[in-house]
């Protein structure tokens, strides 16, 4: 009933909404006299921020127009080039010039937590200057209508591992967060199978790997309530007229209430601010903070097996570290990936994957020849900043490039330049993370057991500290890139392409 009452409160305030509009368009009529004045700028700022707060908001664009390659703008357009009922397969085509060498392909695997894959935008924009970019984009589970069938982990798995076939060999597969996951056991599946088509890197970023190393509130919270009680409690059909009519769901805006409710006095400050920079004509500080909620709101449902059996698998019974996780019913033997090289990265203030449960990989991946697997620890960052914001493109970026280069595409073609940079590490070796600083640990919300963050905006519109780490499963620090010399933390021993990669600044 609480799903159905809510879209009923939504058609409710329709009309109140559009005369809102019509009020806000009136008074901001550059042909209306009082639109010039401050009780004008008033009522328009009310009317805006009626609108906004009962407004149901729709998936974001990428809105990713160029990039720079070769140190030369060129259009980018992304276009759908495979499609299932649960997702999209989104290539970030660039207008490149004729008889170029190829690039590397890069296959991110987004999230499936409540935000949609354009929280990856930064992620996106990042690797696009120097390889072929691929991004999952998950569907909303209520415009899935019901004869389409089940979506769970396993469905999940079986969507990697069809992507990846459909790229075809020498693919660079980037598993973000929760993703990290199926993306092993994709990975493992298709060594196990012998598949031709088994990704040549594995990336995986601030992935719950082994939840029991550095167990943070998140961890903490889905083990005390217990499987049942997610069930009882967060589970709903999808009501009418909507096209997954009946489908069993984890609503989006009940991810988005829980999200809300943790730091409620934060969001409420924030819309104050927001109506006194509309009041003021304060443009710049509107914007960003308009920026920012639209992405923040914009949620989306998760079929209710896909959730539960994450929760339970992952967080709950822990199937993965210890050897037990299935696929279809077919125990997988992470041992099995042999060829496919491995790279993870954590951030030092992360308290949404605690430090060392990403790099968990490397004791499952046994296997994998230690010349064909790094660990990287990020200083300063929480979850979000693993992937995305300043630190992200200067420090993180550049090493998943490296590697790609290094260990994925015409490595064959590289020889010359290996030989030049002989004596120095491609990149560094795992380290011991014992004693790591973990970010604070406040209380979480069952409704954030995905996995998600929230966009740049956030630091530029808020301040970096207006939020704790858990909010919105954890917006991080983004901080600015460290000035020439000063000490960032960074090991010693990147390889040449690595330094260089991370002095280039992207052209505003």
């Amino acid at each position: 009933m609480l799903y159905e009452l809510y879209e009923w409160n939504h058609a409710v305030l329709a009309p109140f909404r559009a005369v809102a509009d019509a009020t806000k368009a009136l008074y901001q009529n550059p042909l209306n006299p009082i639109a010039h004045t401050e009780m004008g700028r008033t009522v328009a700022a009310m009317a805006e921020l009626f609108e906004r707060t009962t407004r149901v908001y729709g998936k974001p664009a990428f809105d990713i127009h160029d990039t720079f390659v070769d140190g030369m703008r060129v259009p980018v357009v992304d276009k759908p080039v495979w499609e299932k009922p649960f997702a999209t397969l989104l290539h970030f085509e660039r207008e490149l010039r004729k008889g170029r060498a190829s690039d590397p392909t890069f296959l991110i695997v987004a999230p499936m937590s409540g935000h949609y894959a354009t929280l990856l935008r930064g992620t996106v924009e990042a690797l696009l200057p120097y390889g072929e970019v691929y991004i999952t984009d998950w569907h909303d589970a209520r415009t899935v209508p019901l004869s389409e069938g089940r979506f769970d982990l396993d469905t999940y798995v079986d969507y990697v591992i069809e992507m990846l076939r459909f790229l075809g060999p020498s693919v660079n597969v980037v598993g973000v967060c929760q993703p990290a996951v199926p993306v092993m056991m994709a990975t493992a599946r298709m060594e196990e199978d012998e598949d031709p088509c088994a990704p040549a890197t594995m990336t995986l970023m601030g992935g719950p790997i082994d939840t029991r190393v550095n167990p943070t509130a998140v961890n903490k919270l889905a083990e005390d309530r217990g499987i049942d009680w997610f069930r009882d409690n967060v589970i709903m059909k999808v009501p009418f007229p909507q096209p997954g009519f009946m489908r069993e769901v984890y609503p989006g805006f009940l991810q988005l209430t829980g999200f809300m409710s943790m730091n409620l006095d934060r969001h409420l400050i924030a819309h104050k601010d927001f109506f006194w920079h509309l009041v003021k004509n304060d443009g710049d500080g509107a914007e960003k903070h308009r920026a920012f909620y639209d992405e923040y709101n914009a949620v989306m449902d998760l079929t209710a097996e896909f959730y539960l059996q994450t929760v339970e698998e992952v967080f709950i019974k822990h199937s993965l570290p210890k050897g037990t996780i299935t696929h279809h019913g077919h125990r997988l033997d992470m041992g099995k990936i042999r060829r496919t090289a491995l790279l993870t990265v954590e951030g030092e203030n992360d308290d949404i994957s605690g430090v060392g449960q990403t790099r968990a990989a490397h004791d499952l991946c046994r296997n994998i020849p230690d010349e064909k697997r790094v660990h990287y620890l990020q200083p300063k960052v929480g979850h979000y900043g693993v992937f995305n914001g300043s630190r992200f493109r200067a420090e993180i970026a550049p090493r998943i490039v490296d590697f790609a280069l290094t260990h994925g595409h015409r490595a064959e073609a590289r020889a010359p330049v290996a030989a030049e940079a002989k004596g120095e590490q491609t990149l560094v070796p795992p380290e011991a993370l014992e004693g790591a600083p973990l970010g604070e640990e406040a209380a979480a919300s069952a409704l954030a057991l995905a996995g998600a963050s929230v966009s740049e905006g956030h630091a530029a519109t808020h301040g970096p500290h207006d939020l704790p780490a858990t909010d919105v499963l954890s917006a991080g620090v983004v901080l600015p890139a460290p000035a020439e010399g000063e000490a960032t933390g960074k090991p010693a021993g990147a390889s040449i392409l690595t330094k260089a990669l991370s002095k280039v600044k992207r052209p505003s």
